[in-house]
């Protein structure tokens, strides 16, 4: 009987642990969360009832650390203490969750929900990413990525990985490290680049897997770095550079230029200016006196362009736009090149004689380019190459006809200039016609001229003989009547 009685009076005392273990389980719930600076969160209350079921005598709070943010008690009345978090802070009356908006990196600590004996503590971690230059780049800048975090506990060490516009795992230089802070280095940029990227920062103890997105624009040119445009002379042609502003939503004004030099080393001249509103509105300015270019009316959207309506061997050179932003630079080269063809000496090609064709080209050439003269219809003995990057090539050549200049760049003709040799007797026959024609006509003038000089000689001749007699019949006149007078 006493041991029966012993058993029973145990129960009680294991009833009892039992339920104050319960009770202090829910006492130190503990969770975890992450937020991002300027982003928002929400901390939940665990385990308490829906607003509707609460007892009308029940008080719930929130406290930051041993501060107290808010205090819910019976009939719905809220109060909250004017903190520095209040103002970006609110309560979801349904289950007393507490909304952080606007988040920064002081805001990362203990967050404790209190309702009766039930106690949740929430360990709210905050990393902050900014990316240099507010994610706005020029072409060929490298941009540099800062990774800060806060917490409560002792930092975690994070990993950090790196996807593209186009969720391409990307591998950047981790410059610097420490536990609070990670600087990390990313690649030259291109305008294709431009999108939104996905920093991955992932921590096993505690657990924390977050993505961060961040918005990247590049502005620059669609044109490549450097292009080579090729002209004849007297031809007309187009240089256009292709901005990519409003294809990527670039929301902030920049200006540049466009300059001219005929080489590397030579003094640069500048053409026009142009600047670009935030709106988009592109404003051109011709800043040289110069005629041998023009600004189309008519373009392409975000384009600059310039004209030259016949080009001139000397007009080649580099052209290059410039992109001006913040006191940073982007630019985009366009080499034009001028080939022109001459003959020597000029004219017809007489028969047993030689002419000497010459064709250069204002250059540098690419590496692998040459010239090459040939026949049009001939055979391969009228054909020749020069050396390669050689920016001249002259032929004697004894046979008229079609005969082109090629630039041939990898197997591809670049520009051709075509010349026609004539032959002497063709052009000698035309001559003889032109001056046959020339010869009757100018002898039907003279003929023509003598009739009428002869017409004119006879009347003066024949007036004149009429006057002389007209004087001799009044002379002798005259004489009858003296005389009859004397002998009266």
């Amino acid at each position: 009987m006493e041991s029966s009685g012993t058993a029973l009076s145990c129960m009680p005392a294991a009833f009892l642990l039992l339920h104050l273990g319960l009770i202090s389980s829910m006492v130190h719930q503990n969770e975890f969360q992450t937020g991002l600076v300027g982003g928002d969160v929400t901390l939940n209350c665990t385990g308490i009832l829906p607003d509707s079921q609460l007892p009308r005598d029940s008080v719930v709070s929130w406290k930051y650390s041993d501060t107290l943010l808010w205090r819910m008690e019976k009939d719905r009345r809220v109060w909250r203490r004017p903190t520095f978090i209040t103002d970006r802070s609110d309560i979801k009356m349904q289950y007393k969750q507490l909304k952080l908006w606007n988040l920064n990196l002081s805001d990362a600590g203990i967050y404790t929900c209190e309702y009766g004996t039930h106690k949740v503590r929430t360990s709210l971690h905050i990393v902050k990413l900014t990316i240099s230059s507010d994610g706005h780049f020029l072409q060929n800048e490298a941009p540099e990525l800062n990774l800060t975090q806060n917490s409560p506990s002792p930092l975690p060490n994070l990993s950090i990985t790196l996807f593209d516009n186009n969720n391409k795992r990307v591998t950047p230089e981790l410059q610097s490290k420490s536990r609070q802070e990670y600087i990390v280095n990313l690649k030259k940029l291109e305008t294709m680049d431009s999108g939104t990227w996905v920093c991955q920062v992932h921590s096993d103890s505690p657990l924390i897997n977050q993505d961060i997105s961040f918005a990247v624009k590049v502005l620059g040119f669609q044109n490549p770095v450097l292009e080579r445009k090729y002209a004849a002379v007297d031809s007309t042609v187009i240089l256009s550079w292709r901005l990519n502003s409003q294809k990527i939503k670039w929301n902030k004004g920049f200006t540049g230029r466009l300059n001219w030099k005929k080489q590397e080393s030579a003094k640069s001249h500048e053409l026009l200016d142009f600047n670009v509103t935030a709106q988009g509105q592109l404003h051109e300015t011709k800043k040289s006196n110069d005629l041998f270019f023009e600004i189309p009316e008519s373009k392409p959207e975000s384009s600059i362009e310039v004209k030259l309506p016949k080009v001139h061997f000397n007009h080649s050179g580099q052209y290059q736009c410039q992109l001006e932003y913040k006191g940073r630079h982007a630019q985009s080269k366009i080499e034009l090149v001028v080939m022109k063809v001459s003959a020597n000496p000029a004219g017809p090609l007489s028969r047993g004689a030689n002419v000497t064709l010459t064709c250069q080209v204002s250059g540098p050439l690419a590496p692998g380019a040459f010239l090459r003269w040939e026949r049009v219809n001939g055979t391969k003995m009228d054909t020749k190459n020069s050396k390669q990057r050689e920016v001249k090539l002259e032929v004697n050549i004894s046979a008229a006809g079609l005969w082109s200049c090629h630039l041939i760049e990898d197997s591809d003709k670049k520009i051709s200039f075509h010349y026609r040799v004539e032959e002497a007797s063709v052009w000698i026959n035309n001559v003889i016609i032109g001056a046959s024609i020339g010869g009757s006509l100018l002898a039907f003038a003279l003929g023509c001229l003598c009739i009428t000089s002869g017409v004119s000689w006879q009347r003066r001749r024949q007036r004149a003989k009429r006057m002389a007699q007209a004087r001799q019949h009044l002379l002798e006149n005259k004489t009858c009547q003296c005389q009859h007078r004397l002998k009266k």
